[in-house]
């Protein structure tokens, strides 16, 4: 079995990390109400989808 000669730096650690990172999901505006969402999904601020409701919400 392969066993490390010398002790992996802090910097060649997160060097080799760099590309591992989490992005945040993409997030695209209603048409309708202005509202974030996630895109080819329904808004669940309004519940239109491609101009057409598709969820009844309440108004208040």
């Amino acid at each position: 079995m392969a066993v490390p000669k010398h002790k992996t730096s802090k910097s060649k650690r997160d060097k080799r990390r760099t590309h591992q990172k989490i992005t945040g999901p993409n997030v695209s505006t209603c048409p309708q109400c202005g509202e974030a969402k996630l895109p080819h999904h329904v808004c669940p601020n309004c519940g239109t989808y491609k101009g057409r409701t598709v969820i009844e919400t309440e108004e208040e």
